[in-house]
């Protein structure tokens, strides 16, 4: 796919063609800035120090209302083939992170464990089909695929999140950071007793209480008026329920971008930890490259508006189109419990391989 696709509730962001490139999103901010570029579209790596895959394209179009594709071809075939750490190893691992979490003498409290399935599919894929047919299985998601050729890596970021980092329409911010999380259940009675004890745990609350309060800290320098809830409230997609908080505020000065807002949040304590600086140095240490899972998707104009979403419930897609890795990860705090942290990334990794009717190994 040479191209970009952001299909949001409200709104679908296409873009195609190149002007240029930018593998630092600090040179995208400047393109921004002088008027070299009328807009930026791309991706953001989990790790801030790799590559960014983000571009000024020839053309793009943005839409009110939903996407809406036409009717739909069936996929190939899709199948597991590699679970990357294996179930064992993840488990051995999120028990080490508790370990380090519990241990008094270091300042780690709260680390997200993530893994990867690799799948293989019987013909090509077709990025912008896969995208649909995850906009199907997920109406309310936020759906994308991304060239990532600017980064260097000859491939397609395609997922379909539930949270937006953070978008600025005018003066206006808004957010709707996730974190904690728990499966859904079949029969209505235990669904919604799932979802009651979500809320009330003690431990997903934590965890969300360290995002919540990192945000704080984070935008309160940038932002006036900053409405944040006393509590976060439910919410379901197909496969997970989730506790979210809605976040506005209003930028104290006009310069102060979508991207700048998006390079000052990314990457959050939801996808990557608290203290943030350990946490991104821990799971450098101890797992594979996440490349763009974890990242951010989205735009901005020179006018400062955009859209940012967080690049989780996603694959890459390799060049031929035949390869993905899919991924998902928790967030590991003092109470984790390894097995169950590794139920919540099996849930996760079916909103991506379920679109696919690719099923996940339990």
């Amino acid at each position: 796919m040479n191209g970009f696709l952001l299909a949001q509730p409200n709104g679908v962001m296409r873009a195609t063609g190149t002007r240029m490139t930018f593998d630092n999103a600090d040179r995208a901010r400047s393109a921004l800035r002088d008027g070299a570029a009328e807009i930026v579209v791309g991706a953001l790596p989990f790790d801030p120090n790799r590559p960014a895959a983000l571009t000024a394209p020839q053309r793009a179009e943005h839409t009110a209302g939903p996407w809406r594709p036409a009717a739909l071809p069936e996929l190939p075939t899709v199948r597991v083939v590699t679970e990357i750490p294996s179930p064992a190893e993840h488990i051995a691992r999120v028990t080490k992170l508790i370990e380090q979490i519990n241990d008094p003498a270091q300042p780690l409290r709260k680390v997200v464990a993530a893994r990867s399935v690799l799948a293989e599919a019987d013909s090509e894929l077709d990025p912008e089909l896969v995208a649909a047919q995850l906009l199907t299985r997920h109406p309310h998601a936020n759906v994308y695929a991304v060239d990532l050729t600017p980064a260097g890596r000859a491939g397609t970021l395609i997922g379909a999140t539930p949270e937006v980092l953070v978008a600025r329409h005018g003066a206006t911010v808004t957010l709707r950071p996730l974190a904690g999380t728990s499966p859904r259940r079949a029969d209505p009675d235990a669904d919604a007793a799932q979802a009651a004890e979500l809320l009330t745990s003690t431990k997903n609350r934590d965890e969300h209480a360290f995002v919540i309060e990192w945000i704080r800290e984070r935008l309160a320098p940038v932002c006036a008026e900053l409405t944040i809830p006393d509590g976060p409230q439910l919410i379901n997609t197909h496969d997970v329920w989730h506790l979210a908080t809605p976040i506005t505020g209003t930028v104290r000065d006009p310069a102060t971008t979508a991207l700048d807002l998006a390079l000052l949040l990314h990457p959050t304590p939801a996808v990557c930890g608290t203290p943030t600086a350990l946490a991104l140095d821990t799971i450098n240490h101890v797992e594979e490259d996440r490349g763009f899972y974890g990242g951010a998707v989205g735009w901005c104009d020179a006018r400062g508006d955009g859209e940012w979403v967080v690049a989780i419930r996603c694959a890459e897609l390799s060049a031929d189109r035949r390869a993905l890795r899919a991924f998902a990860g928790g967030g590991i705090v003092a109470a984790s419990e390894p097995r169950a942290e590794l139920d919540e990334t099996t849930a996760k990794l079916r909103t991506f391989l379920g679109g696919l009717r690719c099923a996940v190994p339990e």
